[in-house]
């Protein structure tokens, strides 16, 4: 909890300022009350039951900073009712995780006194955004002071106010001194260790900390190829009979990787209380919009949308316009083709070394094209999905997901499947290979880190020219601070840092074969990334929220996809290899089927190796089966109290 900075609520009492919620300047007073005062309101009453305050301004303020900032709080008891609410996982005294109750609160572990510290300070702006989310409206047929913003029974007041506008952003605060803490141990100090998973966590949350785990998983699984890659690429660079043994080796390791992070992910997500944790019930999204009903689950009032209607729009609109995008992308590859041609045909008419450089200028701009159009693409995903009109936020997730890996991974490897497969140039392949990853790389790390600092140096010396030194170099005010982080850019989630290691996980395991150092670069590439994000995390965005999490989610398929693509991929390059040819010299109808049986039996060996290994370790299944039994049996134990108060008539 932030312990420097305190406010002071209507009431007289103090509280640590977690939460910020900002309207725009010119609302409405009596909409700036009600809201405020359903913010304040006990739980019984319909209300948060939270302690909420207008931000005073500093004393370096001026006419134009914004006056509707306000910062909210709670009071201890309320976040520990709130933490049952939301079925916080805590571990109990006898090591088990177990769903937080406020009755029992002294059988957890690390309860002690009146509980001070036993929640992070994330755990409590997850539940306070938890309280704000489910505030609902009453009777109000429209927000005060605007008719036209219609209200209906259960209806989320905030979710509504932000999808008009009125409500600009509610974010949290960051913690100082905690902050800082973090950034030395995380990434201030270069040096050979682990990642703090358990900080990362207690600070921003499980969905994050396992992005973390997962880079940092997938850089130690790189290395044994790496290791493997550089001897294969010093002594046998222009041996390409020999790359089926590199080859057999990513069959194995794209499998074995990808099933042990199962296990990992279940053991991090059990440490951490999310593995047994049950989902919340979800809520429409803030955009969604139909014609009002009645749901038939909650029982409340709500927009109804045909689900006819959203098909129609998908396979009418969104899929022509995905098959579209894909005919300009192979259109662009046929583009870069004949601009391969081009700096061939100069090289060979006089091959010099500035003719030998020419050869890998296509590659370079193909590479930059396909970063532009994949951005382009991004945008244009996002805003169809949205038209849409899709209920859930997991649902618009997931059809934004599949929009965007389709094209993504037809953008980034059709040349190389066309150079492998149709071409068989194994020397162009590897050319074309390193030139798109080195390229994709740097450009990524220029975007995601560089850019980002950037802009916010800039913003910050144009809009604070009197804060010389960052907020965690020097002790700032809470309304300097709050203003400070207002300005940041917003996290948008973990979506395109997944989107980065799955390509990545594409060009290592799909044609790593035939150019071994892919492994190496990706390799330096994640390491970089670490620092890279975790300085943007620190320093370059507003904080996030917690998002309990138990798994990587839609992602694990996507990886799991890739790397049954990339079984068919090196069985396909084992079969055209001259080493094996050699074996069919006139049948090759022969080795067509021997390929194809040979990679039928790999599919079937890598279902066969997932469903023997356990998704969870057999440990955690024995702690999560007992926690089952003990749970039954107090039920057991309960109804039989409750039955021993009757009267027993039946005898």
């Amino acid at each position: 909890m932030q312990k420097s900075l305190s406010v002071y609520d209507s009431d007289g009492s103090t509280f640590a300022p977690l939460v910020v919620i900002e309207l725009v300047s010119e609302t409405k007073e009596e909409a700036i009350a009600w809201l405020l005062n359903r913010v304040r309101d006990k739980q019984q009453d319909g209300g948060a039951e939270l302690l909420v305050e207008q931000l005073t301004p500093g004393a370096q303020g001026t006419e134009k900073d914004n006056p509707n900032v306000y910062v909210v709080g709670a009071s201890w008891q309320r976040l520990l009712y709130g933490a049952e609410d939301v079925g916080l996982f805590k571990e109990f005294n006898d090591g088990s995780m177990r769903g937080f109750t406020y009755a029992n609160k002294h059988n957890f572990k690390e309860f002690q006194g009146d509980g001070d510290g036993f929640l992070s300070m994330a755990e409590c702006q997850y539940i306070i955004k938890h309280e704000l989310d489910n505030l609902r409206a009453k009777d109000e047929a429209h927000v005060p002071g605007y008719p036209k913003m219609k209200l209906y029974p259960g209806k989320s007041v905030i979710r509504r106010m932000q999808s008009k506008g009125i409500l600009v952003q509610v974010f949290p605060l960051h913690e100082k001194e905690e902050l800082k803490r973090l950034s030395f141990s995380w990434f201030k100090k270069i040096k050979l260790s682990f990642q703090p998973l358990d900080d990362i966590r207690h600070y921003f949350g499980e969905g994050m900390a396992l992005y973390f785990g997962f880079l940092e998983y997938f850089t130690l699984a790189l290395i044994p190829m790496a290791l493997i890659g550089i001897p294969y690429y010093l002594f046998d660079w222009e041996d390409y009979d020999k790359f089926t043994v590199f080859a057999g080796f990513n069959l194995v390791w794209c499998t074995v990787i990808l099933e042990l992070w199962k296990r990992l992910s279940a053991s991090l997500a059990y440490g951490w209380g999310t593995l047994s944790r049950k989902k919340a019930f979800e809520e429409p999204r803030p955009g969604f919009h139909g014609v009002l009903g009645v749901n038939p689950v909650t029982g409340r009032a709500e927009p109804l949308y045909s689900n006819a209607k959203r098909q129609l729009r998908i396979y009418l609109v969104s899929v022509p316009f995905v098959l579209l995008c894909l005919y300009l992308s192979l259109y662009v590859m046929m583009i870069y083709f004949d601009m391969e041609g081009w700096a061939l045909m100069i090289h060979d008419e006089e091959p010099t070394f500035w003719t030998g450089l020419l050869l890998f200028i296509p590659s370079i701009i193909y590479a930059v094209v396909i970063e532009i159009m994949n951005l382009i693409y991004r945008y244009a995903a996002e805003f169809l999905t949205g038209w849409e009109n899709h209920r859930l936020e997991s649902t618009f997730q997931n059809h934004l997901v599949l929009k965007v890996l389709v094209f993504n991974f037809f953008n980034c490897f059709a040349s190389l499947f066309y150079i492998a497969f149709v071409m068989q140039d194994m020397v162009l392949l590897r050319q074309s290979l390193a030139t798109l990853l080195i390229t994709s790389q740097i450009l990524n790390q220029i975007m995601e880190a560089f850019l980002p600092y950037w802009l916010q140096r800039r913003r910050n010396k144009k809009a604070h020219k009197r804060m010389i030194k960052t907020m965690e170099d020097k002790e700032l005010p809470l309304s300097e601070q709050v203003k400070l982080e207002a300005d940041m850019s917003t996290y948008l989630g973990t979506f395109d840092d997944y989107l980065e290691l799955f390509l990545l996980f594409g060009y290592v395991s799909l044609f790593s074969c035939v150019y071994p150092l892919a492994a190496v670069l990706v390799v330096l590439n994640n390491v970089t990334e670490v620092y890279s994000d975790a300085f943007k995390m620190c320093k370059v965005f507003k904080r996030p929220f917690s998002e309990p999490a138990a798994n990587i989610g839609v992602w694990q398929l996507a990886f799991e996809a890739m790397s049954v693509i990339a079984v068919v991929t090196n069985c396909a390059l084992i079969g055209m290899s001259p080493q094996v040819k050699s074996y069919f010299p006139e049948s090759e109808t022969q080795l067509i089927m021997w390929v194809v049986g040979f990679e039928h039996f790999l599919l079937a060996s890598k279902f066969i190796l997932a469903f023997v290994i356990p998704d969870v370790p057999k440990h955690i299944q024995i702690k999560l089966s007992r926690l089952e039994f003990e749970s039954l049996e107090a039920l057991k134990k309960r109804k039989m109290l409750e039955a021993s108060g009757i009267p027993k008539t039946d005898k």
